[in-house]
């Protein structure tokens, strides 16, 4: 065990240094069986990428937001909501080790039911409820608590206002055109530039603390133009590649583009069914039994939808890359924020307010998340992947988007924020630019509740595993 590799200066301390590296890992399991199946499950649900691809990714992505961002977000949850000067150390340990593990079983719980909840909520709450039962309510900050409290309503609005915003361009000017591969085509090298200026100005400004990368908002902000616009220019030879591809498709296929329906391909709308639909031109007789369309112009718009759709794919696989990456960046902090201070208490004997966070915990973090996501991930991910509204890689990239700039630019200020109400919220405001009957209410409404019992959960059972510790080590 690494406890063995540490002096520590408090009475058991090598037992609890273990029982809190243990606990520290069972918590990012459950964070990332179900937090990380949030933050991935609309990639899966749209079907832009696999399970398989998703545990790749996120291994990946997961432990450089953890390892290179993830230390700004941990300085909060372990100072911010109450001030550890104020308590004795072994208390100390033993209410961080039992808010840790009363996150990781209540996560686990959650997750083997299917809900998608917040780990912020629940290491939050546990974290007060030790912060009350050692030293009473004065201990707590509430100002702090209130704040963090104003994130879970705002980070939802955030994502869901950007993700409403972006898919409703992406469905004004694409997909309800008459040619969508044509406007594909034309808005590509724009989509690229904001995702490549989003992406680069997180990691530029003030991202990378760990690497002395310390720009100010100007420099980053020069620096992610051109970085976007490099992107762009770059993706002029994708757009090539694909014009090639997409007409040698549409040759084989026999898709005609032209001739057909002289003002491109009719869009039907709800409100539009009554209304007369193009000539019923009929392709060669089909198979028996067929389902395909059998008018030209529904064979060309499938064709179309087809194509759009799939550079939506590719772009799906960056916009998951970096919503895992935000995760990574905020939400190891639920994990290892306690843990560090575990460590830096038993080690030192004393509690050190500025105590840096060891690089191998973040790293420790980042592989628990991987393997919950791989292990139980599915449980979760089917229901906000699919259960709150129909996803397709152009929604999921839009929600997707949504979600990690919110993440990560909270990331960056040290804001905890709940991944699960910002990817929620994000799949809720791309079902609104569809219509509020494209959502499924009743999930929602679940969903909700589910997130009103997580606070009181986690600071309940903290209290609860906090008295067996203390029973069993007391707290002098």
């Amino acid at each position: 065990m690494f406890a063995l590799l540490f002096e520590t200066a408090l009475p058991n301390g090598q037992i609890l240094l273990t029982i809190g590296l243990i606990a520290g890992f069972y918590m990012a399991w459950s964070i990332g069986a179900n937090d990380v199946a949030n933050a991935m499950g609309t990639s899966v649900g749209s079907k832009g990428i696999t399970l398989k691809q998703a545990v790749i990714i996120a291994a990946i992505m997961e432990f450089v937001g953890a390892v290179f961002v993830g230390s700004h977000v941990s300085e909060t949850v372990r100072q911010g909501i109450f001030d550890p000067s104020m308590f004795q150390p072994r208390p100390l340990v033993l209410g961080f080790i039992a808010a840790l593990i009363s996150s990781a079983v209540w996560l686990q719980i959650a997750t083997y039911f299917g809900w998608p909840v917040s780990t912020t909520h629940s290491i939050v709450g546990a974290i007060i409820g030790i912060g009350i039962v050692i030293a009473g309510f004065d201990a707590i900050n509430w100002g702090k608590v209130g704040g963090i409290v104003a994130s879970w309503v705002t980070s939802p609005l955030a994502g869901g206002v950007i993700s409403f915003i972006l898919f409703k361009f992406i469905q004004k000017s694409i997909i309800n055109s008459k040619y969508p591969v044509r406007q594909i085509y034309k808005f590509i090298p724009f989509i690229v530039f904001y995702v490549a200026f989003v992406l680069c100005l997180v990691m530029v400004w003030k991202g990378l603390k760990n690497l002395k990368l310390d720009l100010d908002l100007g420099a980053a902000l020069l620096i992610s133009v051109v970085c976007g616009i490099v992107c762009g220019v770059l993706s002029l030879l994708w757009v090539r590649k694909l014009k090639i591809r997409h007409e040698k498709e549409r040759i084989e296929r026999s898709i005609e583009l032209t001739g057909d329906w002289e003002e491109g391909i009719p869009f039907v709308r709800k409100e539009d069914r009554d209304k007369p639909e193009p000539p019923a031109e009929l392709r060669p007789a089909l198979a028996p039994g067929s389902d395909l369309p059998s008018k030209r112009w529904e064979y060309r718009r499938e064709f179309e939808f087809e194509k759009v759709e799939g550079v939506f794919t590719s772009l799906m696989v960056v916009s998951a890359c970096f919503l895992a990456f935000a995760h990574g960046a905020n939400d190891v902090a639920n994990a290892v924020g306690p843990l560090a201070a575990v460590i830096s208490i038993t080690r030192d004997g004393v509690i050190n307010l500025k105590s840096a966070v060891p690089t191998w915990v973040l790293a420790m973090g980042a592989v628990g998340i991987v393997i919950g996501l791989a292990t139980w991930g599915y449980k979760v991910m089917e229901t906000i992947g699919s259960k709150i509204t129909q996803l397709t890689p152009s929604r999921g990239f839009a929600a997707n988007i949504g979600a990690a700039s919110t993440i990560v630019l909270a990331s960056r200020l040290g804001f905890p924020i709940s991944t699960t109400h910002t990817l929620v919220g994000a799949v809720l405001g791309v079902g609104l630019a569809r219509g509020i009957e494209y959502l499924n209410l009743r999930m929602i409404r679940s969903i909700i509740v589910s997130w009103i019992i997580t606070i009181p959960a986690g600071a309940i059972m903290a209290i609860l595993f906090y008295y067996v510790l203390k029973f069993f080590f007391g707290t002098a």
